[in-house]
């Protein structure tokens, strides 16, 4: 049986500031190319038998940079849609919303295009890519190119437990890896933001 891989895509100019980029589109930046080039002799090892992508362009072009190939965009691998906090950092939304913790409060709906999703709407497509993929591994190592939160909340649905608990991870950072696989009949976290 394979692993799961985790890849979060490469630096934006929105993850620097620590701007929350759900569904808009925001490019690489050259350190964010940099690092995805960085995964490739890395994953050339493990050449994964799937591999899946956020249709986002920052995945997509990590992905490709990172030498993978036969990427299948899945929109189940979108971040969460942050409503009316795309954009905002956490310290803006706690200046409005004092103490404010996205896992136990959630967002808030934004305009057109932007109603935001609940906790349980976010892990809903990360147990339908787990359904989609937990068969795949029998051919060998799957590789995911995903966000920063819904990483997190495939990691810990991976482990069989409650979205609210992916809080307890840590953040992975832009352009690293995260290994997701099975111990002794058990689901395990085997590595988590590996550069």
């Amino acid at each position: 049986m394979g692993e799961l891989m985790v890849i979060r895509h490469g630096q934006t100019e929105w993850s620097l500031s620590g701007r929350y980029a759900g569904r808009t589109d925001v490019p690489l930046t050259g350190a964010g190319e940099d690092a995805a080039r960085a995964l490739a002799s890395r994953l050339a090892r493990r050449r994964p038998a799937h591999v899946f992508s956020s249709p986002l362009s920052r995945a997509l072009r990590t992905a490709e940079l990172a030498g993978l190939t036969g990427v299948v965009p899945d929109p189940d691998l979108l971040e969460w849609d942050y409503g009316g906090y795309e954009g905002l950092t956490a310290e803006q939304i706690r200046a409005a919303r004092p103490g404010w913790d996205l896992w136990r409060d959630g967002v808030v709906p934004g305009g057109a295009g932007r109603p935001g999703e609940r906790l349980a709407q976010v892990a809903a497509r990360t147990d339908a890519v787990l359904d989609r993929i937990r068969p795949l591994l029998d051919d060998g190592d799957v590789a995911v190119v995903a966000h920063g939160h819904l990483a997190r909340v495939l990691a810990v649905r991976w482990l069989g437990l409650d979205a609210s608990a992916s809080g307890l991870l840590g953040h992975p950072h832009p352009g690293t890896l995260g290994f997701l696989s099975v111990e002794d009949g058990q689901p395990c976290v085997s590595a988590w933001n590996v550069p």
